[in-house]
Formats: C-alpha cells, structure tokens, sequence
C-alpha cells in the first residue's frame, strides 16, 4: 500500500486541508503524496519550478490568507527538504 502524507510533499499544506482531498494520478486514483493544487492527472501544475519558487509562491499565498509574512516565511521554511525536491 502507497505511503500516506499527512502534508504535501511538493508544497507542504496539510492535506486534511485540500478541498478534493489529493492530486489526482494518470488513470483518475487518488494520489496520497502531492495536493490537487500542486498535482492532478498524473502530472504536476508547475513542471518548471523549483524548490525556492514553490516557497515563494506559499509564502504569498498564505500572506494573502492572513498570516503574517514572518509566520508565512518560518510555514514555508520546510519546502526544499519535502520528497519532490529531494
């Protein structure tokens, strides 16, 4: 049985917080790894980007959402060690 992730392991969210519940695999199972907002239909949604633009790209996210900008930067610190970028 695939390994479940409590997070994300392209842009850390915690996936109990992801709307569809996972990204999507190729044949339309459940993939248990990656968020819908970073994975879906067997492919990921930025191909091109790195670690550090992921991490941008949350930190802005979560500022939108509220957070403060140093929470939202110690929130994204983790990125670069999640499975993706290994």
């Amino acid at each position: 049985m695939a390994q479940t992730y409590k997070n994300c392991q392209s842009c850390g969210m915690p996936m109990k917080k992801d709307p569809a519940g996972g990204g999507t695999n190729a044949d339309g199972t459940k993939n248990t790894m990656y968020c819908s907002y970073c994975y879906q239909n067997g492919a990921f949604k930025n191909p091109g980007w790195n670690a550090q633009q992921m991490q941008a790209f949350c930190k802005e996210k979560l500022k939108e959402m509220g957070f403060p900008g140093f929470l939202a930067g110690w929130m994204v610190k983790g990125v670069p060690h999640l499975e993706r970028w290994k």
